[in-house]
């Protein structure tokens, strides 16, 4: 047993703490290449700072300069700059800043004293130079550790009054990473339509919002929305709606500009608050799911001191503000239809249709049901991991997460499925066994999950029927050949999560398995070496590797694959790419033009695109 005594007992200081466990400061750390990863979480620790200025009616213009390149980032707003005197403590010292003065700042989002110090403790480089009345004050530091600071009087008496600072993320934590401009330019359009207003400019472009939340609506719902969008804006309160013909209902939450992903008490009230409304102002009783499905809606409220669930502020807290602000947003709401009568019964009818569709799909559901209890009590297509079998459902209903430790594989056919099922690890990893290419939903209604055996088989594998929050595994993976016919599959498969599920691929549970395309060994080698690849490059390092003499073989499907080589894939170090939607308008256009029924526009396009040579006759 190891010794626990004094000597077991570490002190860290701020820095260190910052460096050695920065998931509790900004999340994870990620390469860039997600939305959430820790390079743009840095970015926003600073803006948002300058984004409390302009709250406070200091500085209507940020400038943002970032090398693609190098990864630097650069940041100057002109609100009322840092006090000379504590800039160094402000960017260094924990539990110190301003936004503890709710004079100073009335509603900021950072209240804890911690971001701009993480940003300082995970950059290689960090600077930051305050300018108030004609002096300035400049510190440099390097992984959070000052290295220089500097305070007079300004060379040029016209530079205005703000603060810069300028990082360099530290490739040690952040490895291999970059700032992907579809992600930075996303983070920055959020800011914009938060802070109607305000001009941001990121190296030399400009980007702004007149509207505020009513823009990022019509971005989102561009040609689908049903009627115009209802907007309210005051000080502290702002909200706006549309509806769609989508299945599913997407909102945008914040609070004192920090974008909640995961709502919290602000969001269950505009919730609770619009469904009031819309019974009152129409003398009915509509039910909440069929008011919200199609909805596209954003709020964002103002408030001093809020309480958020965790350093990342994903989720407001609050409960107090519920009552006042549930009330608040059905008035004001309530005033809208009436403003707006014809906009208002464009939103009745299309509620009116949802509740009738609602109650002709509960039929089909009842007789769906029936049917499968008739045939058989499982389903037929399903080998599930024992972690399952012994679960007690009944403890288990309604907690959110259920499964999370386990797996499930969608693969076509029986020849990879029996592969998949004798490879993998039983306790925790599921098969289902698709039976070839599954029905393209683009474009269909939601009967079809009850009609087709196969979707209806399958959402009750998922246990998604009537919630998500019943998920039974914490991994949906795509386990298809890698074929014409296998990406065909994929893409079928995709296009139904993302029309009926696309919750499931925000929340990224949805992945697809990457397995070796090559295997290249050298049989006359002593110990018969040999790599599995998974890309042209890596079997030409292979190949390299193993000589003239060796011998590949190109793998097209999963049954080619032994269980013992396969083993090896769906084990620990697997490889997943996730299935991702950066854009939440963009993938549906996307889906729509390549599964839809635009033949003609989409034979051109391809037509146009078509890469090959005389080698492919």
């Amino acid at each position: 047993m190891a010794n626990y005594d004094d000597s077991n007992i570490k002190h860290l200081s701020a820095m260190e703490h910052i460096r050695r466990r920065i998931g509790m400061y900004i999340g994870r750390a990620g390469n860039g290449s997600d939305y959430d990863d820790g390079i743009y979480v840095l970015m926003k620790e600073v803006i948002d700072n300058s984004i409390d200025e302009f709250i406070m009616g200091n500085g209507k213009r940020i400038e943002i300069s970032l090398d693609w390149n190098s990864g630097r980032c650069s940041i100057r707003d002109y609100g009322r700059g840092i006090p000379l005197g504590k800039v160094v403590d402000c960017v260094s010292e924990l539990n110190t800043g301003g936004k503890f003065d709710t004079d100073a700042f009335q509603f900021s989002v950072g209240m804890n004293g911690v971001g701009t110090k993480a940003v300082n403790g995970l950059s290689d480089d960090f600077h930051v130079r305050s300018v108030r009345e004609g002096e300035f004050s400049e510190a440099t530091f390097s992984k959070g550790v000052l290295k220089s600071k500097k305070r007079g009087k300004l060379k040029d008496p016209n530079e205005r009054n703000g603060t810069y600072v300028s990082f360099l993320p530290d490739a040690t934590i952040f490895k291999n990473y970059k700032f992907r401009e579809e992600h930075v330019m996303r983070r920055l359009k959020m800011y914009a339509y938060l802070n109607a207003g305000l001009t941001i400019m990121l190296n030399g472009q400009r980007i702004c919002s007149e509207e505020g939340l009513k823009d990022l609506i019509a971005d989102e719902a561009q040609f689908e929305k049903i009627y115009a969008p209802f907007h309210f804006r005051s000080k502290t309160l702002e909200f706006v709606f549309t509806h769609t013909n989508r299945f599913s209902e997407e909102y945008y939450s914040f609070v004192n500009g920090q974008h909640t992903t995961e709502g919290g008490t602000h969001l269950t009230a505009f919730k609770e608050g619009l469904t009031k409304a819309l019974n009152e102002f129409s003398k009915k009783r509509f039910d909440g799911d069929d008011v919200r499905e199609g909805i596209v809606g954003a709020i964002s409220i103002r408030m001093q001191e809020p309480t958020f669930e965790g350093q990342a502020k994903t989720k407001l807290g609050s409960p107090e503000i519920r009552a006042d602000l549930v009330a608040n947003i059905k008035r004001e709401a309530e005033t809208l239809f009436h403003k707006f009568p014809s906009e208002a019964e464009k939103l009745i009818k299309k509620i009116e249709e949802t509740s009738k569709l609602r109650s002709q799909l509960n039929t089909i559901k009842k007789q769906a049901r029936e049917r499968s209890q008739a045939v058989s009590v499982r389903v037929p297509q399903l080998k599930d991991c024992k972690n399952h079998l012994h679960l007690d459902r009944k403890e288990k209903a309604g907690k959110k997460g259920y499964g999370e430790d386990t797996m499930i594989f969608l693969t076509e056919g029986k020849s990879a499925g029996g592969t998949l099922g004798n490879a993998r690890d039983a306790m925790n990893q599921a098969v289902f066994f698709l039976r070839g290419k599954c029905l393209n939903t683009c474009g269909l209604n939601k009967d079809v999950l009850y009609k087709n055996e196969e979707f209806f088989n399958l959402i009750k594998t998922l246990d998604i029927e009537d919630t998500l929050d019943h998920l039974r595994y914490g991994k949906i993976i795509f386990a298809t050949d890698a074929d014409v016919d296998g990406l065909h599959i994929r893409m079928l498969l995709t296009t139904f999560f993302m029309r009926f599920y696309k919750q499931l691929i925000l929340d990224k549970r949805v992945f697809i398995l990457e397995t070796p395309l090559f295997r290249v060994r050298n049989p006359k080698a002593k110990d018969k070496e040999q790599y599995y690849c998974f890309s042209d490059e890596e079997r030409e390092k292979a190949i390299k590797k193993c000589g003239k003499n060796c011998e590949i073989t190109r793998f097209k499907g999963l049954g080619e694959l032994n269980a013992k080589e396969f083993k090896e894939f769906i084990g620990p170090n697997m490889r997943l790419t996730p299935v991702t939607c950066s854009d939440d308008t963009e993938p549906d256009k996307t889906i729509k033009f390549y599964m839809g029924s635009n033949t003609p526009e989409r034979r051109e396009y391809i037509m146009e695109n078509l890469i090959c040579d005389s080698s492919d006759f």
